[in-house]
């Protein structure tokens, strides 16, 4: 067995217990120790995608118990990829933190760690029970991440995050709970064969305890009707929390592709009552719901907390059509939109930090202390986000419309360019009013714009620029990816050790 598949989940949840014991004047170590941890993850990451693009699916047995009794790890070129994305986004959320937003919350860099524990962990399970526990990881730990810098908003916020999210752990108990009784086994290998083999009221019960736990998925990626409690949150946040945040949603959209192709699998003859066209037109509705929403905003956190929401209904759209184009287009976009939208979390927040009391609020405003550094990055996001060429916003989404056909077609693609147009309007009006449309200076001096911070940020928005010069062999491995998730009956015979 491949012991480095462990690290992403042991690392993080034993610097987490370390870095929560540490006292708070020992700030200075728990910085060094938090950024070592996040470069020695991104490190082994990098390890596992090459493993994973060089050999099959790999399986971690804890304990050697076979399935359906032990816990075990999967790693293949999907859940690989999802870790080093994770990875890089910590690293570098990290570093922009260790600026001094870290000094807002006690136990920030603890809390920080534990929950990219959770986020790798449920990358990397093969087992719906723990997906379950490294679910309430991630949950627990932001939690309490949305109230680091205090405040009456956040407050609320998390309130409302809470109280959602603990309907969504009860459902997803539910549904868990409904698939062992039917298949007795939770191991989604075990639960995959069962459903292809199951008939009558059993096939049935199986969809239907599927369902909620797609609903379930459907409320962490914040899908239309379940999405109104992510703006707010995301908004709120202090900037490294929402740029870590960018990545939240995309664990929900990824136990949906999971079910998609492997226990709901499009070519078995048991999934054919499981339709897809539902969360197809979820998929769009939530597109542009967000268009909308970003149009509308009146700060600039707002917005991109609305923008989130395109690039979900943007992904869900990718992952319904289930083919092997359309999977690797979404996938391809998953990692522009996952750090082009952290960067612009960040991003606002220098931006903020140069304009007073105005902050990110969309008004006319007094001159930045930097405004071509920040305006031009701001540019190259904007562009990039709307999905205009030449970056990989453009490439991404050129992918996924040559990848509709017949009726799906008819309908992506003017919802995808009218959210986007509306995006693009709603961007502009955004740089106009931050940049162009200036009053007064301030009268008291406002704070420097600190080099680790813009380096952040410039590498995180600046990501579409990396993947626009490195689509060719990103686009391929996605579609390698793809081709091996629809492929899942090589999947089922390594989990069962066939």
């Amino acid at each position: 067995m491949n012991h480095w598949i462990m690290i992403p989940v042991i690392l993080p949840l034993l610097l987490g217990a370390v870095l929560a014991w540490l006292s708070d004047e020992r700030a200075t170590l728990q910085r060094r120790l938090s950024l070592a941890g996040s470069l020695a993850l991104l490190a082994v990451s990098l390890l596992l995608m090459q493993t994973a693009n060089q050999e099959q699916v790999q399986i971690y047995s804890l304990g050697n118990w076979s399935a359906p009794f032990g816990i075990v790890l999967v790693l293949d070129r999907l859940s690989a990829l999802m870790v080093l994305t994770t990875a890089v986004l910590a690293a570098l959320v990290n570093g922009y933190a260790c600026a001094g937003d870290d000094k807002r919350g006690r136990y920030f860099h603890a809390l920080f760690q534990f929950q990219i524990a959770g986020i790798c962990g449920a990358f990397l399970t093969g087992d719906l029970f723990n997906l379950f526990v490294f679910f309430e990881i991630l949950l627990i730990a932001s939690y309490a991440l949305l109230l680091h810098g205090g405040g009456s908003q956040r407050l609320r916020s998390a309130v409302h995050y809470v109280v959602l999210n603990l309907v969504g752990s009860t459902l997803f108990l539910l549904g868990a709970g409904l698939v062992y009784g039917i298949s007795g086994t939770l191991n989604m290998a075990d639960i995959a064969r069962f459903v292809q083999q199951a008939e009558g009221d059993s096939l049935y019960l199986m969809h239907a305890a599927g369902w909620i736990l797609i609903l379930v998925f459907g409320l962490k990626a914040a899908l239309l009707p379940l999405h109104f409690w992510l703006p707010r949150a995301y908004a709120s946040a202090t900037a490294p929390v929402a740029a870590l945040f960018a990545v939240m949603t995309k664990v929900g959209l990824y136990a949906i592709l999971r079910f998609v192709t492997l226990i709901y699998a499009a070519e078995a003859d048991a999934a054919s009552a499981f339709d897809l066209d539902l969360l197809f037109a979820i998929a769009l509705l939530t597109l542009l719901l967000g268009a909308l929403g970003a149009f509308a905003a009146d700060t600039l956190h707002s917005m991109l907390a609305w923008l989130v929401l395109v690039s979900v209904g943007t992904l869900l759209a990718g992952i319904s059509l289930a083919s092997e184009q359309s999977i690797a287009a979404s996938l391809y976009y998953l990692l522009h939109s996952t750090w082009g939208i952290a960067g612009m979390f960040l991003l606002a927040d220098l931006i903020a930090r140069q304009r007073g009391k105005l902050a990110a609020r969309l008004r006319t405003g007094p001159p930045l202390l930097t405004p071509a550094r920040l305006g031009a990055l701001f540019f190259v996001g904007a562009i990039a986000t709307a999905g205009l060429p030449p970056f990989s916003g453009f490439i991404g989404k050129l992918s996924l419309l040559q990848s509709a056909s017949g009726p799906y077609a008819a309908w992506l693609w003017p919802a995808l360019l009218l959210a986007g147009f509306v995006v693009i309007v709603a961007l502009s009006r955004a740089g106009s009013q931050l940049f162009w449309q200036q009053g007064s200076p301030l009268p008291e001096p406002v704070e420097p714009l600190q080099p680790v911070r813009f380096a952040t940020a410039l590498l995180l928005t600046g990501s579409a620029v990396l993947l626009l010069v490195a689509a060719g062999p990103v686009l391929d491995y996605c579609l390698t990816t793809a081709q091996q998730l629809l492929q899942p009956e090589l999947y089922l015979k390594q989990l069962e050790g066939g």
